[in-house]
């Protein structure tokens, strides 16, 4: 497999080698998750294009993009805005001078991936049909690739059906490859913006249990909120699974 890091992206990884529950493996160069893109140099922008990425699905807010905008020849950028909303309340916290400790904050962050859940699958489902109706290999992120990115990552993988402690270990990852970019986070105790700007275990199982508990496990909450019917996702594992 070639080395896909970029110097630009340190959370840029490729989704290919993950194996499944039936033994299959997700094709190598096909899918990629990353942290935001606005930061490539003309040597990493030429390597998208020499993995023959076409498109990069974007999950950042509005704001976040308009901040941090970016455009790579043969790219093309795809808006799938989904609000970063936990940095607002800890943000309006901090305004009022309430400092959150470290349970609360992994609370905030738990009440994130619950809202994930609730209320964004229609657009998770916009990326997955996007993976499928795109032959090309293709990426998608948010700002540091970790939550939005992470729930996007975790669905499209149980879509393929790839066990749950597999997912967790690509999603957990990110405590590894993420470089905190101090002039993105902003400003805050130390301890908050620590668990902020990481994973924990904790935040993906908080959504995992709102998928189970409250729209009866993954396969229903893929057909319903998602709107990823059968037939779109046997396409997407025609598509990506060896």
């Amino acid at each position: 497999m070639p080395d896909t890091r970029l110097q630009g992206a340190s959370n840029f990884r490729d989704l290919g080698g993950l194996r499944n529950r039936h033994g299959q493996r997700l094709r190598h160069g096909m899918v990629f998750r990353s942290d935001h893109l606005a930061n490539l140099s003309a040597d990493d922008q030429a390597a998208l294009r020499q993995m023959g990425v076409t498109h990069s699905m974007d999950l950042r807010g509005v704001q976040e993009h308009a901040a941090r905008p970016y455009a790579i020849d043969g790219v093309r950028h795809v808006p799938l805005p989904i609000e970063p909303t936990v940095v607002r309340r800890v943000e309006a916290l901090l305004r009022r001078g309430t400092i959150p400790t470290e349970s609360e904050t992994v609370a905030l962050m738990c009440e994130t991936y619950q809202d994930f859940v609730r209320h964004h699958g229609p657009t998770f489902g916009t990326l997955l049909r996007h993976l499928i109706e795109q032959p090309t290999p293709q990426v998608f992120h948010c700002t540091a690739g970790k939550d939005r990115t992470g729930m996007a990552a975790a669905l499209l993988l149980g879509a393929l059906d790839v066990d749950r402690d597999t997912v967790m270990e690509d999603y957990l990852l990110t405590n590894q490859r993420y470089r905190r970019d101090a002039a993105w986070e902003g400003q805050g105790p130390e301890h908050v913006m620590a668990i902020l700007w990481q994973v924990q275990e904790a935040f993906l199982n908080s959504a995992f249990e709102t998928i189970d508990h409250h729209f009866g496990g993954l396969d229903a909450y893929l057909e319903g909120p998602v709107g990823l019917h059968r037939m779109q996702r046997e396409a997407l594992r025609q598509r990506l699974l060896a």
